[in-house]
């Protein structure tokens, strides 16, 4: 079980191992209403990941959270934004005095925020850069939502004016994904996505729609993606991928056009995928 904290309120523990080293992993889910995007995923996955790090956090606990956290907070949001709002779910592994080593038998912190949805972008097209901020994925925590988001920080703040988002590489040159969307590029022959084990976050939406275009008869090919890729004189379209916002396509990347339609965007429709 786990202490559970309202973000609107007052309490939260100083010592929170999550606000001092980072120490957690959080989900941002896309509500109507009652109900949540893919949600069942979300929640998943947060326990999955919470495994990895070693955050004790049962599925149906959460799961009983969540029922109470929806209660308190979707009136809020009625006739607002079509219903829609934002639900976060930071869960820390408590708090544990000073030291990176943590103490024996602590009890998880799940923080729960809501927030308005936000704004979405144009679906004729985002523009888009190159980040100069190198990612760096430890493989330990390949694909985790962890609280550990400062190369992302770093990056995002070069987005300024017409920038929707910027593309992360890794130090070898591949592109990653951006500061908050995974990428998808379509080519002649497919779709190419960089691999799983390359990610620092592995994206809900990412995986469900790479589960929906296979199941189409589509082929889908997860290897590393260069500049060259994107640039290259084949490329039928980038998009990025985001549980929030959906599939965007990139209009302009770097001050080049790119062929942009919302053809695959319209593969993801939200409403159909309320739990």
């Amino acid at each position: 079980m786990f202490n559970l904290y309202w973000a609107d309120e007052s309490g939260f523990p100083a010592g929170d191992r999550g606000a001092a080293y980072g120490d957690g992993l959080f989900e941002t889910i896309r509500m109507h209403g009652h109900r949540g995007v893919l949600l069942s995923r979300h929640l998943d996955r947060l326990v999955r990941d919470a495994g990895r790090l070693g955050i004790p956090v049962a599925l149906r606990d959460l799961s009983k959270a969540y029922s109470t956290t929806v209660s308190r907070y979707a009136a809020r949001y009625t006739g607002k934004a079509g219903d829609d709002w934002i639900l976060k779910l930071t869960l820390t592994r408590g708090e544990g005095g000073r030291g990176y080593q943590p103490g024996a038998g602590m009890r998880p912190n799940l923080i729960v925020s809501s927030s308005p949805m936000p704004a979405l972008p144009s679906p004729s097209g985002v523009a888009v850069d190159f980040s100069r901020v190198p990612l760096t994925v430890n493989p330990l925590l390949t694909g985790i939502k962890s609280l550990n988001r400062l190369e992302q920080v770093m990056a995002a703040r070069e987005i300024e004016g017409e920038l929707f988002e910027v593309i992360m590489a890794d130090n070898d040159g591949n592109l990653v994904e951006g500061t908050r969307t995974n990428l998808l590029l379509k080519v002649p022959n497919g779709w190419v996505t960089p691999p799983t084990k390359s990610l620092a976050v592995a994206g809900i939406l990412r995986q469900w729609l790479l589960e929906r275009l296979r199941a189409k008869g589509e082929l889908v090919i997860e290897r590393a993606m260069g500049i060259g890729d994107v640039m290259a004189p084949d490329c039928q379209g980038l998009y990025l991928l985001n549980s929030v916002l959906g599939v965007v396509p990139v209009r302009q990347l770097a001050g080049q056009d790119l062929p942009a339609d919302d053809g695959v965007a319209t593969i993801f429709n939200p409403l159909e995928l309320l739990e």
